[in-house]
């Protein structure tokens, strides 16, 4: 019995770029429906914290479109695990 070490390679590359992509795309939506959030009115000023620059239905359109796309992959690997 023989392993093919270029077909093994190359599952482990392709896995590891789809796992780091999964984890981007969730990350991109996160920062979406963070411009949904309002700016506290009579707090004080906290150091570091500016707005995304985005509006709220920008930002909801990128959190839903990286949702989307998260959820196609992992849905896309399940059908080729299943089927």
């Amino acid at each position: 019995m023989t392993i093919n070490w270029g077909a093994l390679s190359v599952v482990a590359a392709v896995s590891l770029v789809i796992g780091v992509l999964v984890v981007v795309l969730v990350s991109l939506a996160l920062v979406g429906l963070s411009a949904r959030e309002s700016e506290p009115v009579g707090e004080a000023l906290v150091i570091g914290r500016t707005g995304s620059g985005l509006s709220r239905t920008a930002g909801t359109v990128i959190a839903a479109v990286c949702l989307f796309g998260a959820a196609a992959i992992v849905l896309y690997g399940l059908y080729v695990l299943a089927f």
